[in-house]
């Protein structure tokens, strides 16, 4: 059945077919081409060309991967996970970041030192509806098979545009947390699809590969929940680099568990609802573009998505009431905004780790009475600073900290789940009390730089954000040199492709320790 999906920053309304996913016991008969792994395939080989649109985001978003990559590649988890990889190397493989683009490496090992190279500050782009996503997590294991196969920009492109419209599907229309399975789950079915596209394989070899990435990526989501690890960096890199293997063995004839997600001992049945459960999922139609990238949003700050908006808003109150800097002149502080913001990462969580000053960047990275204590304090937000242990520990940030709190609000929570993306919020209404007895009250919806924000991100705010976080980093011939590549993303050769990536400076990489495992 076709259905037109709204989509008003592109002007037009594409056409999408609705398919019912639930429970099918092992007695029912359940053609292949009925089941929602088969129908992820046929979207992934249908070979629409991809619209100047798309062309132009995907180049963003391979600039916004790279900008965060650089800014942590002396941080340990991403020195272990490249560490890793350099145990596997390759010809003719794939370039990890960091390293010298003549090394290379198996593109599964590849696809894990970027992947999580590109998580670690939780800084890039990202997507949120009935669950929540980074659909730049998929751009790791595409490029790194681009460049082991020898493709071209422009399949890269296509394989890209799949990655993403799969990915933001299926988070449009599949909850994992409500079950407490964590949001990669996605993610392997989307980069096995996407890596598809990118290698131009039929339908049934798709099929296998995106139902072995599924069964092998459904894990709880505990690795977002009270302590957060650097765990919470190696999950997306890990679905990537099981999406890879997942190709690898399809391509060699083997089979993955069918039907995967209607099976009577399949994902719905046990881990997503239960045999009751009936999910609707819309995909393009045959013939029909992959636009879904363009519902997507980068951040401006190196924080969770639902922190955005309350930094913008914070920055703003800093400089209009300087005094609220000030614990002595603040009674409470309450955030008024949707389920997610306030059980995930306000204080509806009841994690008490949210409130500690000593906890783990991870942790603090999800809290929001924290992220929204600093940016009101500081007037600003910055990757690094914002979330050192002494600032976590100074004793006026603490007890402002402890004044903030969240509470749901009905409105919020339904204008986070709509699928109107001009209703669509992430902000919420703060109010203060003051102890001078007045009372302050203001709200954002969006981010400043989301597409519907203040000041939108557009192709010189991607590069400035690459600029910012590479400098220092990289040397300046190879920050030029990697943005005339990426900002020709579509035109490149083979061998261009396989220079997409980004070399640190002399020396950087020698001065951190690395750790020693079984490799």
């Amino acid at each position: 059945m076709t259905h037109p999906r709204p989509t008003p920053r592109t002007g037009r309304t594409p056409v999408v077919e609705h398919l019912n996913v639930r429970t099918h016991k092992s007695d029912e008969e359940l053609p292949r081409e009925n089941q929602l792994a088969h129908r992820i395939a046929r979207v992934a080989a249908d070979p629409v060309e991809v619209t100047p649109e798309v062309v132009d985001m995907v180049i963003n978003r391979i600039i916004d991967n790279a900008s965060v990559a650089a800014a942590s590649l002396t941080r340990r988890p991403v020195v272990s996970a490249r560490s890793q990889a350099e145990a596997h190397p390759y010809r003719p493989g794939s370039t990890v970041f960091g390293l010298d683009g003549a090394q290379t490496v198996s593109p599964e090992w590849a696809a894990w030192a970027n992947g999580v190279a590109v998580r670690e500050l939780d800084f890039h782009d990202t997507f949120l509806a009935a669950e929540y996503s980074h659909p730049g997590d998929n751009i790791p294991p595409i490029l790194a098979v681009a460049q082991h196969a020898g493709k071209t920009g422009a399949d890269l492109v296509r394989g890209i545009a799949t990655g993403y419209e799969i990915q933001i599907d299926l988070v449009k229309a599949i909850s994992l947390h409500e079950f407490k399975i964590d949001h990669v789950a996605h993610l392997g079915p989307s980069a096995a699809a996407g890596i598809g596209t990118l290698l131009g394989l039929d339908v049934e070899t798709i099929f296998q590969a995106v139902g072995q990435a599924l069964h092998v990526t459904t894990a709880t989501r505990q690795s977002r929940k009270g302590e957060i690890s650097s765990w919470k960096a190696h999950a997306p890199a890990f679905a990537g680099k099981m999406a890879v293997e997942a190709v690898d063995r399809a391509m060699r004839g083997e089979t993955s568990p069918t039907p995967i997600y209607e099976g009577e001992d399949g994902v719905i049945a046990w881990l997503l609802g239960g045999p009751g459960r009936v999910y609707d999922v819309a995909l393009p139609a045959a013939g029909e573009a992959k636009r879904a990238i363009l519902d997507s949003y980068t951040k401006e700050h190196s924080a969770e998505y639902q922190a955005q908006a309350w930094i913008d808003l914070a920055r703003k109150l800093h400089a209009e009431h300087p005094e609220l800097a000030d614990p002595a002149n603040v009674t409470k502080i309450v955030l008024h905004t949707s389920h997610h913001t306030h059980f995930v990462i306000g204080s509806g969580a009841g994690d008490p780790q949210k409130y500690d000053p000593t906890a783990s960047r991870e942790t603090l990275d999800h809290s929001i009475p924290y992220i929204f204590t600093v940016a009101l304090q500081d007037g600003a937000w910055n990757h690094e600073a914002s979330y050192l242990p002494s600032r976590a520990a100074r004793a006026d940030t603490v007890e402002l900290w402890n004044r903030v709190t969240t509470v749901e609000d009905a409105e919020w929570t339904r204008r986070y789940h709509s699928n109107d993306v001009n209703e669509k919020a992430f902000g919420g209404r703060v109010e203060i009390e003051l102890a001078n007895g007045t009372r302050l009250v203001d709200e954002i919806s969006v981010a400043d730089a989301h597409p519907l924000g203040a000041r939108p991100f557009q192709r010189a705010d991607y590069v400035n954000k690459f600029r910012t976080l590479a400098a220092g980093v990289l040397d300046d011939s190879e920050i030029e040199h990697f943005l005339a590549l990426a900002e020709r993303t579509a035109e490149l050769t083979a061998d261009e492709v396989r220079q997409l990536t980004i070399v640190a400076r002399p020396g950087l990489l020698a001065s951190v320790a690395t750790p020693k495992g079984l490799f």
